[in-house]
């Protein structure tokens, strides 16, 4: 097991080497020159001769002037330093200003996370044991119609629902404007902005992870063990969660782990629409402002996270199936 993991954390170390060549030179080719973006551009016109030197001395911070071999070797060297560079659109360092937004993407994305597999898993296994029934009929269709519709959809809709037709959550923000309170009133009204946004994100995934758990326990209550666990006289309950479901979880690690990281990336459309100040929506306004350096920071966060996820797939299917040899 040991080995396996070293092996594996080489294997990540040069995917990740790899994917930061690609990435930066990506970013070298999209036309724009972030030094600009930190002059004021009425200076052009009003005294240019302040204007070059305060755009020289932005290219200098930003180490343009240097050869691109140059700015990528010392940007990788900052970046696994936990320098990840300058932000021009905010003006200040990268890692200062993603703090607070990493927090927020955090808080809403594991909140996502508990809810989802609470409710899908429980409600997967029910489908699958009671297929065909009146229960398990409307439960389809009902998942077909969530995994159907778009997350921005379903965001709208809620939208108008609960803030515009029955005004019981904000639409946007994290925190009331001006609100001033002790950590607890805080973060209770933290959790009141994030309500709804938690239940579009929590509504969009259900259809897709309660139809994959209940097909993985479908296949599994077919086996010939099953059939013979009943045989012997084993009550329902020890079949179902003992065997069947031990058995159906090596699918579901997929689904889980391959969600978990997803997320992340999904919530960029709902960070943003309910501009819920998260690494999402940063990383949107950031693609928006040509904030490159805010950019690479976090696609090399969504690197990290799917290499870990990857990795953690593999040590949980060796967990859930002992019969699963990792070397």
């Amino acid at each position: 097991m040991i080995k396996y993991i070293l092996k594996r954390l080489l294997y990540v170390a040069f995917v990740f080497v790899i994917v930061s060549v690609v990435m930066f030179g990506i970013y070298k080719m999209v036309p724009g020159d972030p030094a600009r973006m930190m002059v004021d551009t009425s200076l052009s016109t009003s005294d240019p001769q302040r204007y070059d030197m305060l755009y020289q001395a932005a290219r200098e911070r930003l180490g343009l002037d240097d050869p691109v071999i140059v700015q990528y070797f010392k940007w990788f060297g900052n970046m696994v330093t936990g320098n990840f560079g300058y932000s021009a659109t905010y003006r200040m360092p990268v890692v200062d200003m993603v703090g607070a937004p990493m927090r927020n993407t955090l808080l809403l994305n594991l909140a996502s996370l508990v809810l989802v597999f609470a409710i899908t898993i429980p409600l997967g296994i029910v489908t699958a044991v009671k297929k065909n029934s009146i229960f398990d009929n409307v439960v389809q269709v009902g998942t077909v119609i969530g995994y159907s519709l778009p997350g921005f959809i379903i965001a709208l809709v809620f939208i108008f629902l609960f803030s515009v037709h029955w005004p019981i959550f904000p639409i946007s923000g994290v925190n009331t404007p001006g609100l001033q309170g002790d950590a607890w009133q805080m973060f209770g009204d933290t959790m009141y902005h994030m309500a709804l946004p938690l239940l579009v994100m929590t509504v969009s995934s259900l259809g897709g992870i309660t139809r994959y758990v209940r097909a993985a326990m479908i296949d599994v209550l077919r086996m010939d063990y099953i059939r013979t666990a009943r045989a012997k006289g084993l009550r329902e309950k020890v079949v179902i969660y003992s065997h069947a479901f031990r058995n159906a979880l090596i699918p579901i690690v997929t689904i889980v782990t391959s969600w978990f990281v997803g997320v992340f990336g999904g919530s960029v459309v709902i960070e943003t629409i309910f501009m819920w100040n998260g690494i999402g929506k940063v990383l949107f306004d950031a693609l928006n402002q040509q904030d490159f350096a805010v950019v690479l920071a976090m696609q090399m966060f969504y690197v990290v996270l799917t290499l870990i996820g990857n990795l953690i797939m593999d040590l949980g299917y060796c967990l859930v199936d002992p019969r699963v040899k990792l070397e």
